[in-house]
């Protein structure tokens, strides 16, 4: 996108926050945070609840996804806070802040293209998902949120991260999973020569670090855990949430959980 494509970008979002908090309160009801972990009141401005359920004591305002994630986290790692863990891709929101203000082990890193992978740009480490320099069982816990609909090879993703983690660590991350589609749909990929190829509309969504926004590569669709269980040996489960009283109510609330398993014998052939 040209500079003047990505201000006009900018433009309509800041325009469509300062309509959403002028907007009335079309649903509010209390219960408590997994991310504050305090008791507050959930409420929304706009029926798109995913985006727009917030905690009104979380700073920055969770929303579900960011709820049902720690929620998660809480559950299945619930000493995460002493853990070795990794972010990618974090962002300003709730979930982030908390990570890393909590956990004393904690890296995030970010993609920079135009960055040496494993260099540093404004003091974050910069790693590509698909071919990271991080050792091999690095971490106890890796954490994405919303980014692998975003990469082009998934399958080198999961991979990537199945050898960075430790013996029984996680991989938890959100990821859009459409209840319409059994099988996932690509929607771009790249040439030869490093172009894009659109094989659908183009999509993009909010990216923290690049306000032309981050290419939607894929719909992922019912058989993603099968996908993921193709690519390497994880154990996986999805889980999905309708739970009012921590404000996980929303499409697209699915956490998905790989576990890497303990014994040194499981393999994959790609």
């Amino acid at each position: 996108m040209t500079p003047t494509e990505d201000l006009r970008r900018l433009l309509r979002a800041a325009k469509h926050r300062l309509v959403m908090n002028s907007s009335p309160v079309i649903a509010r009801w209390k219960g408590e945070c997994p991310v504050c972990r305090r008791e507050t009141t959930f409420e929304a401005r706009h029926e798109w609840f995913r985006d727009h359920l917030i905690c009104t004591a979380c700073e920055r305002g969770s929303i579900p996804r960011e709820r049902a994630l720690m929620q998660a986290l809480e559950q299945i790692a619930p000493s995460w806070r002493s853990l070795q863990l990794h972010e990618s891709s974090p962002g300003e929101q709730a979930a982030s802040r908390v990570l890393r203000r909590d956990c004393k082990n904690y890296l995030a890193t970010q993609y920079f293209p135009e960055v040496e992978p494993g260099s540093f740009k404004f003091g974050v480490r910069c790693e590509n998902l698909e071919a990271q320099t991080l050792p091999d069982e690095s971490f106890d816990v890796v954490i994405t949120q919303d980014v692998m609909e975003h990469v082009f090879h998934p399958d080198r993703v999961y991979q990537e991260i199945y050898r960075t983690l430790r013996r029984g660590g996680f991989y938890i991350h959100t990821v859009p999973i459409y209840k319409g589609l059994v099988a996932t749909e690509r929607r771009a990929s790249l040439a030869p020569d490093g172009s894009v190829i659109h094989h659908l509309d183009p999509e993009y969504h909010q990216n923290p670090i690049d306000p032309s926004g981050s290419l939607v590569t894929f719909h992922y669709g019912y058989d993603l855990p099968d996908l993921i269980a193709e690519w390497t040996p994880f154990d996986v489960e999805v889980r999905r949430f309708h739970q009012r009283s921590v404000g996980i109510v929303a499409e697209f609330s699915e956490v998905v959980i790989c576990r890497k398993p303990f014994r040194a014998d499981v393999s994959y052939s790609t």
